[in-house]
């Protein structure tokens, strides 16, 4: 599993113009079952996705692809977690 953390190094307004194609880029990646989750930072300085892909390789692969990569509006941390414990309802998480 991974935690994939974007951070913006560009104006508000040129993140803006960007955002329907990073958009579609998220959606096909939910609909090929890469992403499980992702959203907005509070304050707005980027964002946050979850991948359950197993490979870092075939991850950067995927994040390779994002416009705001390849545009250079975000940089991107990726941590990989190895979950060991979780609440009843995450449970599926440590499989």
């Amino acid at each position: 599993m991974f935690i994939i953390s974007l951070d913006y190094q560009v104006p508000m307004e040129e993140v803006e113009r960007w955002i329907p194609a990073h958009i579609d880029f998220l959606n096909e990646q939910y609909a090929q079952g890469h992403f499980e989750l992702s959203g907005r930072k509070n304050p707005r300085t980027g964002g946050v996705i979850l991948s359950l892909l197993s490979n870092r390789e075939a991850l950067d692969d995927i994040l390779s692809q994002d416009p705001f990569y390849r545009e250079n509006i975000a940089t991107y941390e990726v941590t990989e977690l190895l979950p060991t414990k979780a609440s009843e309802a995450f449970q599926f998480l440590l499989a």
